[in-house]
């Protein structure tokens, strides 16, 4: 009961349904943006309520579509509701439940991946990074296809403290596929556990919150819907650039059935490689038949200053791609192997031109 009084700080004027709504402008997931609306207004109430005391407060929500989730927002009585959407068909919609909420939403047509979030708020509500979180909230039941690279995207501006999170440590509120969202809440050994875990652990306290079965969608899509909650650490777990971390980590995983070592050695040219490898190891603790899924955040910890160390120590390291070494080793066999072709396509003629 307290859990639905929470959302009753707003009461909205009578408005279709969100059926009705996609009815009446003729609304279709369009499946290539992977978008799935969600009708039950008492889920999307219940991720709303994830976010936590939404009074008074500023919240963005990233794709708001048919504005199921932007109507238990404002239920929720959301100060400032700024809602980004990148499609033009569900403007309409939208503008309708902001002349019913007159003074309370904004609407900015454009690409959440691209947007400047910090322009969006006033800078009043900015809060310093240990002080606690502003009343700034991010909200969204995002596409799958966008909720990856986003994340992505805000961990890294969360470790630089920049776009939204210029306001201190905002929170974050998210919806992503089942298996993503079990694999950013997954324990050091379990099976889940991935780079999306390690980066999105060492920078934030991560909540699985609940499962949404996937017929509560339409259309509904193939798997079931994960609600995850964000909430920055004050001090990171690992105190190093984020492409760095995200380096070790991306390195660790590439071969995920393997002890870590063989990932790791990939951070460094083959002429140094073993010795390289042995002083990261050996520097950071890490036992090298450890399978990456088994290396905790103190252990990435450890590697990630460690290799830090040795990109001082060794000019060019922290721009050395094991990729661009493979590829240009192949090119140099290739030629080695149209020269000698051409050696021997040049000595036939000479031994044609001999015999006549």
């Amino acid at each position: 009961m307290a859990a639905t009084q929470k959302l009753a700080c707003f009461r909205l004027p009578p408005l279709p349904t969100i059926k009705e709504i996609i009815k009446l402008y003729n609304l279709r997931a369009e499946k290539q943006l992977s978008q799935n609306f969600l009708l039950d207004m008492r889920l999307a109430d219940k991720i709303v309520r994830q976010a936590g005391n939404l009074k008074d407060a500023h919240v963005c929500e990233v794709g708001p579509g048919p504005g199921g989730l932007t109507r238990s927002i404002l239920k929720a009585g959301a100060a400032d509701l700024l809602v980004v959407e990148k499609d033009t068909r569900f403007i309409p919609g939208l503008q309708l439940l902001s002349e019913a909420a007159p003074g309370k939403m904004r609407i900015a047509h454009g690409d959440i991946l691209t947007y400047r979030l910090e322009r969006g708020f006033p800078a009043h509500i900015a809060k310093t990074w240990e002080d606690v979180p502003p009343n700034l909230h991010i909200i969204g039941n995002l596409p799958f296809s966008v909720s990856t690279p986003l994340i992505i995207k805000w961990l890294e501006q969360m470790s630089n403290r920049t776009g939204c999170f210029m306001f201190g440590r905002t929170r974050l509120t998210l919806t992503f596929q089942k298996e993503v969202a079990e694999r950013l809440t997954a324990s050091t050994g379990s099976r889940q556990r991935s780079r999306l875990s390690v980066m999105a652990q060492y920078l934030c306290t991560v909540k699985n919150c609940f499962t949404i079965p996937g017929c509560a969608f339409v259309p509904k899509p193939n798997v079931d819907v994960g609600v995850v909650h964000f909430t920055p650490l004050a001090q990171p777990q690992i105190q190093q650039p984020f492409k760095l971390v995200e380096r070790i980590v991306k390195n660790a995983f590439q071969f995920r059935r393997k002890h870590c070592r063989r990932g790791l050695e990939m951070l460094f040219p083959e002429s140094q490689r073993q010795e390289l490898t042995e002083e990261l190891l050996c520097s950071a603790d890490v036992d090298p038949t450890l399978r990456p899924t088994e290396i905790s955040i103190s252990e990435f910890r450890a590697l990630a200053d460690a290799y830090s160390k040795l990109c001082e120590e060794n000019q060019g390291l922290i721009d050395y791609d094991f990729r661009e070494e493979l590829k240009l080793k192949h090119q140099a066999k290739r030629q080695l192997g149209n020269n000698r072709k051409g050696l021997n396509l040049h000595t036939t003629v000479e031994e044609n031109v001999d015999n006549h």
